[in-house]
């Protein structure tokens, strides 16, 4: 990993080097000593092209370190308070992992069938869980999405 970018407070941008060879190829997606807190959750999700998932955020501070597998995937990230938005697809022709701060309402967009994997900094509490929700076609970010008709999650339609 090189050094990150940021264009939010707190956001990291942080490029993924891959290593391709006639077998396939290799990719380390999170380290550390580059993260300015510890994940102690992976998630990862399937997601088939038109599904946006989000936006959330986390009141109690947990953050996200995304990074797309396969496929490509629009990430999407707003403050909530300034307007200020971020957004980059990243996956196969793009492999970057998106540190986003908890407090920052935040989701993707498949642009393609894709699997995403997320390491969060803290474990999900099902039965309190820290999951705040902006509608995705809020204003302030309806215009970043490749689609204004997504699949969404009955959660995420609410």
């Amino acid at each position: 990993m090189s050094a990150p970018a940021t264009t939010l407070p707190g956001l990291l941008r942080l490029p993924l080097r891959v290593f391709e060879d006639e077998r396939g190829w290799f990719v380390e997606v999170r380290r550390a000593s580059a993260l300015p807190r510890p994940t102690v959750q992976t998630n990862v999700s399937f997601s088939r092209r038109g599904v946006i998932r989000g936006l959330h955020y986390h009141e109690r501070g947990q953050d996200d370190l995304f990074t797309c597998l396969t496929g490509t995937a629009r990430v999407v990230v707003l403050d909530r308070e300034t307007g200020d938005v971020f957004t980059e697809d990243i996956g196969e022709e793009n492999p970057v992992a998106i540190y986003v701060p908890g407090q920052y309402a935040h989701g993707f967009e498949a642009l393609t069938d894709l699997l995403f994997c997320y390491h969060v900094t803290e474990e999900y509490d099902p039965a309190d869980p820290d999951e705040h929700g902006v509608p995705w076609d809020d204003p302030r970010v309806r215009d970043l999405w490749s689609t204004q008709t997504p699949i969404l999650s009955a959660r995420d339609a609410s």
